[in-house]
């Protein structure tokens, strides 16, 4: 991101949006779509929106965005939501094990569903039929709408950090290859 005496009216006015909104500060991938203000604008409201307003408690939204974090080796978006989802009351044995690849276990029903859908959507590109039924009906049809937007902008903040070289800090855990 340009300095603050760099960045043009309409980046400033970007920035400032973003920084007064609910996450009070300008979020890291805002940092590269500032050259692009207008996507910016409407990417971070969005994201504001699948990070904060969304049906799902933040226990699921957590979860969801680390299930995408490891997909794409996003580091700094697992360094920042890997915190978020321990404060949430997601088990740190389902966190490790989704920094390993692993299958974890879940004595949650939501959860279980969440990590499916998330998975199947990610890796096949699709939902079967029994997926989608029982995830509406554990969760809602709304929830469920809302937890494809928060897939599908948590792959493009995980492209963006990427394409970016985002990192995380040095003394962070590093997710595996």
């Amino acid at each position: 991101m340009p300095p603050d005496g760099a960045l043009t009216a309409e980046q400033r006015a970007v920035a400032d949006e973003a920084a007064g909104g609910l996450r009070g500060r300008v979020p890291m991938p805002l940092r590269a779509w500032i050259a692009s203000p207008e996507f910016g604008r409407r990417a971070q409201r969005l994201g504001e929106f699948v990070r904060y307003q969304t049906s799902l408690p933040p226990r699921l939204s957590e979860l969801a965005i680390l299930v995408t974090a490891r997909f794409w080796t996003s580091q700094y978006e697992w360094y920042v939501h890997r915190k978020d989802a321990l404060a949430s009351g997601l088990a740190p044995e389902i966190i490790d094990a989704i920094a390993l690849r692993a299958e974890p276990v879940f004595a949650a029903t939501d959860e279980r569903l969440v990590y499916a859908f998330a998975r199947a959507l990610q890796e096949t590109h699709a939902i079967g039929d029994t997926l989608y039924a029982d995830c509406v009906e554990a969760l809602g049809e709304r929830s469920v709408v809302e937890l494809v937007g928060l897939l599908g902008y948590y792959t493009l903040v995980s492209m963006t950090l990427n394409a970016f070289a985002f990192t995380a800090p040095s003394d962070a855990a590093s997710l595996a290859p």
